[in-house]
């Protein structure tokens, strides 16, 4: 299994800023490979698609940028 995590800050103010470029390049991957954030888990929002026979995880961690690592450590 693959986790590729885009990090940012969850919220409408930090919407289309670069402060959250992680999420924006996460969401770009997961479109490129038809997979789609519809489920919440691990303190965020992922993705999940299968890719040449491996799992992959798109993550979007919604704890905030200085604690996006309980997300990713939660997987």
């Amino acid at each position: 299994m693959y986790l590729i995590a885009g990090l940012g800050n969850p919220g409408k103010e930090y919407l289309k800023t670069l402060h959250n470029i992680g999420f924006m390049a996460v969401e770009l991957l997961a479109e490129k490979f038809g997979a789609e954030f519809n489920k919440k888990a691990f303190k965020g929002l992922i993705a999940e698609k299968k890719i040449g026979g491996e799992k992959v995880l798109f993550l979007k961690p919604q704890t905030y940028m200085n604690l996006s690592g309980e997300s990713i450590r939660e997987t």
